[in-house]
């Protein structure tokens, strides 16, 4: 299963979620999937219609930028972060 981390910001909206969560999946989409098991509702703040990663959301797999296609494997560690702005 991959090690994925959750920032702050998204465990807030979900409370009781660990910020490290072991998930079974192939592709970063089947991950998310995998979340939303868990915990209902967790895609919908991930994904958009298309589907496609919502437009301030990041996801990382073992340090490469990554989407919903991107292969997983089991050791993978995948990092969500939402985006950051300002100026």
């Amino acid at each position: 299963m991959a090690t994925v981390y959750l920032p702050s910001s998204l465990r807030a909206l979900f409370p009781g979620v660990e910020k490290r969560n072991e998930v079974a999946g192939a592709t970063v989409g089947e991950l998310i999937g995998g979340l939303d098991s868990q915990v209902p509702g967790m895609r919908d703040r991930l994904v958009d219609a298309g589907p496609r990663l919502r437009e301030h959301i990041n996801v990382f797999v073992d340090g490469e930028p990554a989407d919903l296609a991107t292969a997983v494997a089991p050791t993978s560690v995948v990092h969500v972060l939402p985006a950051v702005s300002g100026g």
